[in-house]
């Protein structure tokens, strides 16, 4: 014990006790953390191998995979904001974006100066989201993109909601509903900035359904485009854009030229039943266009209209009195009048002032609304009256004024409103059957014949080299014996009509017909007299109004004259109108003279006007695949034609049954409330020749007679004489 004085007695000899007693126990000092981590962790169990190794696997596989998705995350993330600000550096100004049409428009005007048709892309003028009317402004919000102004050009949540509607309904995920915000749909508009090349060798058709595909990869494009747009235009000027470039249906680009189309008012005057009208187009514009179905138009835009009573754009006492007073169409939209015209006058004028033209077109017709719809009118009535039900049968009127301006034309029974379609008035060729002879008998009095001269209607046999003998019967199958040229015109007889052309000659019949404008090629042998040619409805008409003028042929025209819009000086003129004289103006009103005797007494009796006089003269071919009716007052000159497109013969028609009763109800409803005026026509002269010759311009004629015809002719020449 001497051996540890001083020093500090060792730690064990605490917890000793002496001599019995308890010892005292030092305070407890705490232990040093590690110490604690490592006697309250628990004792790590092993996992078997077969265990282990796999979690050990799908660990490294799940941090290599969070390893690799932030930094291709990060990746994604700077290659998109380089496309953005890419896009968004060589996006043009908003303005340069507002009219982008690679073709011009044409908007025509009627004699009096009013609208009546439209064709190629119309385009009002520039509006602007500020400018616009606010009821249009929250009706394509409403319907489109209810949340346009707060989100960033994309909406996933917009494009989640889409696509479980889609597979909902079952249709693809990308088919249907699409989600797109207005951003989105504008940057499809702009085709993602890329313009529309014509040397591509994509139509213009072609492009817009590229611009509108809907695939995945175009999905994401559009979405990057979205974005650059945001950052480069404000909110309103995205909207701007899309007020501008939008189609509407009926060849209208952007909601100033629909509204100007649908209503005759600006897109910054439409009030909300209009506004809805409009915007319920964007979704189907062919489908909603007012101008195909106002009804389903304006259903669609009853949608709209509690749209935006839903969402606070409008009271419920606005909501209301919009559904009550749904839009209505202008005068001009809801005529639709004109479309056959219109069609024609787009092929007549030059192609780079009208299909082709890259300006907006102004083009002053001679069309008549008025006159128009009496020939629609008088084309229903009849059908719907006098036509058995279901029948495929056509019909085309043609109406002018003496000089060729043409007033109204039907290409068909109906007009779809789409341009481009068959018109029969100008493009079906015809023969003209019985409506040809007047130009027989005009080339006869043009070489002095009288319209009492005296002409033998018998038996006839032509002997035709290379077909053999032909002979005409008439359609009565009798025969009336020595008629006047006057009698033989209003019955239509046949034999008398080859008689006299093969007397006066066929080149000389030809040539009268031609110059009277039947530019068609015309048969060469003795059927010509008969109208065995064929022609389009409106040379007929044209060839007509000759007569009526005079004598001198006229050129069909419904172009007065061509200007730019904007512009007051016209660039083109009128083409057409009168022209040189085909015959003397003395023998136009004998012929004339003849022509009404046809409606008083003869084949066309049921097209006679009770309070006016009229001529005209009936036609049917052979085997009645065509029926006309061409005539005329001292103020305008009609045809009609009748057939099958497929060349289908009539069943009981005639060109003196429907044809002249469709003339009838024409003309009647076309002089409403016109003074009555004579027709320009000379009385006949006395008779002063018979014909006596058989024709023997082909070869000698067999069986022209009996032996009563033949005395009876030697009893005429003995008291008129003959040439």
């Amino acid at each position: 014990m001497i051996g540890s004085r001083g020093k500090r007695p060792p730690l064990v000899a605490d917890k000793r006790s002496s001599g019995g007693k308890k010892a005292r126990q030092p305070a407890e000092k705490p232990a040093p953390k590690s110490s604690r981590r490592r006697r309250t962790a628990a004792p790590r169990r092993k996992l078997h191998p077969l265990i282990g190794w796999p979690l050990a696997l799908i660990g490294w596989v799940v941090g290599l995979v969070f390893r690799l998705t932030w930094r291709a995350g990060v990746i994604a993330a700077l290659i998109l904001g380089l496309a953005v600000g890419y896009f968004a550096l060589t996006m043009p100004p908003a303005s340069a974006l507002l009219d982008a049409r690679t073709r011009g428009s044409v908007t025509m005007l009627d004699r009096d100066g009013e609208v009546f048709a439209w064709r190629g892309e119309q385009f009002g003028g520039q509006i602007t989201a500020d400018t616009v009317s606010p009821n249009l402004r929250n009706a394509i919000i409403a319907t489109e993109d209810r949340r346009f102004y707060r989100h960033f050009g994309v909406s996933p949540r917009g494009v989640a909601s889409a696509v479980r509607i889609n597979l909902s309904e079952g249709r693809g995920p990308l088919s249907g509903h699409g989600g797109s915000t207005i951003t989105q749909q504008t940057a499809k508009l702009l085709c993602l900035g890329v313009p529309y090349d014509p040397a591509s060798g994509m139509t213009e058709a072609e492009y817009e359904a590229d611009c509108r595909r809907s695939t995945m990869q175009r999905k994401l494009k559009e979405a990057v485009y979205a974005l650059a747009m945001e950052l480069r235009y404000s909110k309103d000027e995205i909207l701007t854009i899309y007020l501008n470039r939008a189609y509407l249906g009926a060849g209208t680009r952007g909601f100033e030229a629909a509204a100007q189309r649908y209503f005759g008012k600006s897109a910054n005057e439409v009030n909300p039943s209009e506004a809805a009208m409009l915007a319920g187009l964007l979704v189907a514009p062919s489908r909603f266009a007012p101008t195909a179905d106002l009804q389903r138009s304006q259903d669609r835009a009853r949608l709209i209209i509690g749209l935006m009573e839903e969402q606070g754009f409008l009271t419920t006492a606005e909501a209301d009195q919009a559904r009550a007073n749904p839009a209505q169409l202008s005068a001009a939209a809801e005529a639709r009048a004109g479309g056959y015209f219109a069609d024609w006058v787009m092929d007549v004028g030059p192609a780079f002032l009208t299909s082709e033209t890259t300006e907006d077109v102004i083009i002053r017709t001679t069309f008549d609304q008025r006159i128009q719809t009496a020939a629609e009118d008088a084309l229903q009535y009849i059908f719907e009256n006098k036509v058995r039900e279901g029948s495929q049968a056509q019909a085309a009127i043609v109406v002018m004024s003496a000089d060729g301006a043409v007033r109204a034309m039907v290409g068909g029974r109906k007009f779809r409103g789409v341009a481009g379609q068959f018109n029969r008035a100008i493009q079906a060729k015809r023969q003209t059957g019985s409506a040809f002879k007047p130009f027989v008998y005009a080339a006869a009095l043009d070489l002095g014949w009288s319209p009492n001269d005296i002409i033998l209607d018998g038996p006839l046999t032509i002997n035709i080299p290379g077909s053999g003998p032909w002979s005409p019967r008439n359609y009565t199958n009798d025969f009336y014996g020595p008629v006047t040229l006057t009698e033989a015109l209003a019955r239509s007889l046949n034999t008398t009509a080859v008689r006299l052309s093969e007397e006066v000659g066929r080149d000389n019949v030809r040539a009268v017909a031609e110059a009277f404008g039947i530019r068609s090629d015309l048969a060469q042998g003795p059927a010509l007299a008969l109208g065995a040619s064929e022609s389009t409805l409106l040379e007929m008409t044209g060839a007509y109004a000759g007569i009526l003028n005079g004598g001198s042929a006229v050129a069909p025209y419904g172009l007065i004259e061509i200007r730019l819009q904007g512009e007051t000086d016209p660039i083109l003129g009128q083409e057409g109108g009168i022209q040189e004289r085909v015959i003397r103006q003395e023998a136009a009103e004998q012929l004339v003279y003849m022509m009404s005797e046809v409606m008083t007494r003869g084949s066309g009796t049921r097209a006679a006007l009770p309070d006016r006089p009229s001529a005209g003269k009936t036609g049917t071919t052979q085997a009645a695949r065509d029926a006309w009716f061409l005539g005329f007052t001292a103020d305008y000159v009609a045809g009609v034609w009748m057939g099958y497109d497929d060349n289908t013969p009539l069943t009981g028609v005639t060109g003196s049954g429907l044809p002249a009763e469709i003339w009838h109800e024409t003309m009647v409803r076309v002089h409403e409330g016109l003074p009555v005026r004579p027709l320009p026509m000379r009385a006949p002269e006395p008779p002063t020749r018979v014909a006596q010759r058989e024709p023997q311009r082909s070869a000698p004629a067999t069986g022209t007679g009996n032996a009563a015809d033949q005395i009876i002719m030697d009893v005429l020449n003995a008291i008129f004489g003959a040439r």
